[in-house]
């Protein structure tokens, strides 16, 4: 059980950064607003989530303009992606193990 539960990342217990890295994993990127309506967060707690995973390489951002309004798109890197899978496949294990 021990070794089950060593696999899972803690960068990925919070429901936020576990909607963040899904919502990630299956589009080629996403908006700030997206994510914020998506997981129906508020602008301040979304920021925390997604500097805490770019800060640890899971994701990358990039900054532009549309429309004059600023606009920030958040990207999985391949790092994340990796480890995105392996939680994923951590926590299936444990569901099974009986």
């Amino acid at each position: 059980m021990k070794e089950l539960l060593s696999n899972i990342n803690k960068a990925f217990e919070s429901r936020v950064r576990l909607g963040i890295m899904s919502v990630l994993i299956v589009n080629t990127q996403a908006d700030f607003r997206t994510l914020r309506d998506t997981l129906e967060v508020t602008d301040g707690n979304l920021a925390t989530h997604l500097r805490a995973l770019e800060e640890a390489g899971y994701i990358t951002s990039e900054k532009r303009f549309l429309n004059k309004k600023p606009n920030t798109v958040y990207r999985i890197t391949s790092e994340g992606t990796e480890s995105f899978r392996n939680h994923i496949n951590a926590l299936e294990e444990l569901i099974k193990h009986k």
